[in-house]
This record gives structure tokens, sequence and C-alpha cells, in this order.
């Protein structure tokens, strides 16, 4: 689960004559067949120890695999799959080895940065070594080119076998830039490792800061020790010897070796006349890395339609199946499985629930409803990047993907959060079924986090895929006002991505049933209404949804 838990204001209040053709007398009964007991069961099972913490590639990912299929198979749901399986297979590359230090030497000095305290790095290559020799450090900023916005922060300059410095987010001081306090691609991770790679660089650092990132350290020390898993590599893909987090104290120790100062670069950053900075500073490391091949595979169940002519279309429904697995470096007696129950056993819990929504309809919807329950979320959207590149259907095909990543545990809730408001048309019935509900919908308050980027629904979205992306508010209905921020962060401080994300008897799911039905309802929606969801005018994701849509007539197929 890449989000953050954070207070949210509302948005958005629409008529009551809105309301009257969101939902149909047998949908309104078949939403109710979701309930507290199957999600609290479901949940128990793919979050037991005996799964082990659903580490891609593991018995307790098989053993989810096949328990998520044989649901699908219960439910009425058919393969999709040429081989008639339930099974979408495909292989991870899994590199385990990282540097115990790295070097940075100057003209008037040496210092050295200790592996965990003050850097995280790991392999950017499937190879049994990787290497960073004097490579020269060249602070660029943000990383990011978007001609869009004029902005280049390379320059033309040449940046090959180099280890580039970067800045974590996008530039924010000007308010028609990257969307403001709004994170897009350019400032995520992935984005900034891909543009130094395709530079020809040798590494990529970034440096870390919680407000940057929008977590603290201790993530970064969680989800990028250990084995990093990868989809196999292409050759025609350039790639980085190696990627790496540095800490905001280490990078100023790094850079007093040639007098620069962190915060005079960061403030020339933000400018579109920045200019790459060459350090004057060599890195180098080396070390060993395990490179193994495992097998995963993301779990696709199909309810046909009843339309013959949009049946041919779907309403993709995606939740990812794994977690973090088994802590390699647990002590005696110190729990060492990351059950994952929230991140993400509760979202394919939901997904299950809204399948036997559907199933228990008297008449399948017109468009047809595609279940995914994907892989190696958690190690950079492996499984769903698989799965659009690997897609059944062509993408001009799927009217809406409805991405679920995680439930609310804390009970009812007057709002409904939701993760990218005004990107797309999916936002006029989802408003108007929450305030069905009796709720209201409130917006991400935090942009800057990049929680749209973050999950599944991202790789859909860059073909062109509108999509819903939402959970449980803040405003718990009985609780005083801020106890749901106050709970919400506590459990993020505490348990997200730690052994302690376990179920509890103390879970209270009437929140989530409430919105376990609202994904329902929306699918429902999108489902049997005659006009494709798209994308906002200008949205980022509007060119290409109009270039598959192209494709299908040019072909002929609509």
């Amino acid at each position: 689960m890449k989000r953050s838990l954070v207070f949210l204001a509302p948005l958005l209040v629409l008529p009551l004559a809105a309301r009257a053709q969101l939902t149909t007398p047998m949908e309104k009964t078949a939403s109710r067949t979701i309930d507290a007991g199957d999600l609290r069961a479901h949940i128990g099972f793919l979050s037991s120890d005996l799964l082990e913490g659903r580490g891609p590639g593991t018995r307790g990912d098989a053993l989810a695999q096949q328990y998520i299929a044989t649901q699908f198979q219960l439910l009425g749901l058919r393969p999709v799959l040429p081989d008639g399986s339930y099974l979408q297979p495909f292989e991870l590359v899994g590199m385990t080895g990282h540097p115990e230090t790295l070097s940075f030497v100057s003209a008037s000095g040496r210092t050295q940065l200790q592996y965990h305290d003050d850097f995280i790095a790991y392999s950017g290559v499937q190879t049994p070594e990787a290497r960073l020799q004097d490579s020269e450090l060249v602070f660029v900023g943000y990383g990011i080119q978007a001609p869009e916005y004029g902005w280049d922060d390379f320059k033309g300059v040449d940046l090959r076998g180099k280890t580039l410095l970067i800045l974590n987010n996008d530039p924010e001081d000007d308010p028609a830039l990257f969307g403001g306090k709004a994170r897009l691609w350019y400032g995520r991770w992935d984005y900034k490792y891909d543009q130094a790679a395709k530079e020809g660089a040798a590494g990529a650092i970034i440096i870390h800061t919680t407000q940057s990132a929008g977590y603290p350290w201790q993530v970064v020390q969680t989800s990028w020790s250990g084995e990093q898993l990868e989809l196999p590599a292409s050759g025609e893909v350039p790639r980085l010897q190696v990627k790496g987090w540095t800490t905001e104290e280490a990078t100023r120790r790094v850079l007093r070796l040639t007098g620069a100062d962190l915060d005079t670069l960061r403030a020339a950053a933000q400018k579109r006349d920045f200019q790459p900075v060459e350090l004057g500073v060599k890195v180098s490391t080396r070390f060993a890395n395990q490179v193994r091949r495992r097998p995963t595979a993301n779990v696709l169940g199909l309810l046909p339609g009843s339309d013959p002519r949009l049946s041919r279309e779907v309403v993709l429904y995606t939740a990812h199946h794994d977690h973090l697995g088994m802590k390699a470096d647990a002590k005696p007696g110190e729990d060492a499985i990351y059950n994952g129950a929230v991140d993400n056993a509760s979202g394919v819990a939901a997904m299950l629930d809204v399948a036997k929504a559907f199933a228990a309809l008297p008449k399948a919807p017109p468009r047809s409803i595609l279940f995914a329950a994907v892989a190696a979320e958690e190690q950079g959207l492996l499984g769903s990047q698989y799965l659009a590149e690997h897609l059944p259907v062509h993408p001009g095909r799927v009217a809406a993907n409805i991405n679920i990543d995680g439930l609310n545990i804390h009970g009812r809730t007057r709002d409904v959060t939701v993760i990218g408001l005004g990107k797309s048309s999916l936002d006029k019935p989802l408003t108007a079924l929450v305030q069905a509900q009796g709720r209201m919908v409130r917006a991400d308050q935090l942009p800057d986090r990049g929680f749209f980027y973050r999950s599944d629904q991202f790789n859909f979205a860059k073909l062109g895929i509108p999509a819903a992306y939402f959970s449980s508010g803040m405003d718990f209905i009985g609780r005083p006002p801020g106890w749901g921020k106050e709970r919400r962060e506590r459990w993020e401080a505490q348990h997200y991505h730690q052994p302690s994300d376990e179920l509890g008897p103390d879970w209270d799911f009437s929140g989530a049933v409430e919105d376990v039905r609202l994904f329902f309802l929306l699918g429902a929606n999108v489902a049997r209404t005659q006009e494709l969801p798209r994308w906002n005018k200008g949205d980022e994701f509007e060119a290409p949804r109009l270039r598959a849509l192209e494709a299908l007539k040019s072909e002929g197929a609509r």
C-alpha cells in the first residue's frame, strides 16, 4: 500500500436528482451480500502466519494465489487465459546484495557512508556484481525532463558513467509548474532512476527527507533492503549499476568535501535555468549480487457481460496479493513475519466480496467484469506492470480500473477519500454514490505525496485507462475531531510495512463494509453506462486513452 494516511477536506456536493439513475434495485440487493464476516475470514487466511508474509515467489505467495483462484472458481468466474487457468504466471528476477559502504573522495578528503544508517543501495543490474569505480558525482537537481513544462535538468550535459545526486519530489515553488504542490510522476523515485539510466549514468542516489518522500527513513530501510525483485531485463533498456538513497544528514557530510551547500543547491534546482553541478567528488563501491529467478503469478477471473456488444469491454478491478515476506535479520523470539493484513490482504478480501456481489446479480451487467489479484506490488508495481503489458483485452476496451489497496479498520466515517479527484469523469458517479450513502467526498490534502502514482492503478492509467482509487476518510462517526487523523498516523508510524500489521479482534469493519459496497456500486454503474469513462481534458493520461480508442477504430474493432 503506497499511500499515507492523511487529514482531508470536503469537496463536491451533487443535487439529489443526480442520484436517481445511479443504481438498480438488483444492485442494491446484491450489495448487501458484502459483509464483515466475509472480509474478516478472507483477511484471516491471507494474513495468517501460514502464508509467511506472501513474499513474491515464495510458498506463501503460491498459497495466496491458489486461495484466490479457488474463490474465483467458487464464485463462478471464468478463466481468461489461453490455457484455461486462473493464474497468469510470470518470472521475477531477485537480486540480493548491498555495499557495506559508499566511498566518496575529493581533493580535500574522503568520507564513507555506512549502509542502513546513512544510505540504502542495491544493484541496478541483474548480474553477479555491481560496481562504481571513481564515478564522478553530479548534482542534477530533480532529474526531470518535461518538455511540456519547458523543463530540462540535464541540459545536454554528458552524464555517461557518472553518478547522479537527485532531489526527491519535484519543484514546487511555482504553482504553474508540475501541479504546484501536487506531485506528478516526475517526482517519483522510479521515474528518477529511469531517467538517470537513459542518460547513461552508472549510479543514481536520491536524497531522502520525510517531507519530500512522504514517509520516514525507516520505510526506505524496510522496503529497499533484502532481496529486490524486478521483471527480467530487456537488453534494449539501459540500466544503472547502483540505485541508492541517502539521508539528508549523510548527504551534507558528502557535500562538505567540496564546500558545497545542500540548501543552496536545492534553491538553484527550483528554476528552469538550473545547470547540473559537477561536485568534484568521485564515488566508488563494489559488491557481490546474488541473482535468482523465481515464479509468481497474477490471478485473473472474468464475469462475462450480458450485452453482445458491450461485453467485449471490461471493468477491471485490481488488488495486490503480495506483501514483504519474512524479516531476514529477525532476532530469536522476534516476530519475523510481515503479515500484511491491512496491506493488502484487506484489499484482496474486498475484491473477493465485490466479486461475490456481482455473482449474486440475477443477470450479469452489460460489460464484463475482470478481477485481477496482482503480484509484487510492494517491489514496484511489478504484477500490474506485467498485466498492463499482457492484458487479455485491448486497453481501449478496458472501461475503467478500480484499484483497492487497504481498508479502513476503525469504523464508519462521514467521508470518503478520493485520490486523484478531478482527473476523470469517474468523479461524477463516485461522488453521487458517496452521497447516496449519506457521506461526502474529500480530496487528498497532501497532493505532494503523489499517492495516485504509488499503487497499481498507475500502470493502467499510463495505458490511458481511467482509474478510480479511493478509501475511507477521516471524520469518524462517534469520535472527536482529529481522532481519525491521529489513529491513522499512529497506524502508519507503528504498523505500516511492519510485522505488526496483523488482523486484530478490535478491528471495526463497519466502515469497510460501506466502502466495499461503494467499490461494487461504482463498478456496476460503469458496467451498464453506455458512455465510456474518460480522462478530463488536458489530463496527463488523456493522450494515451485517445490513442488507444483511435487504434480500435482504425482496426474496425468497435
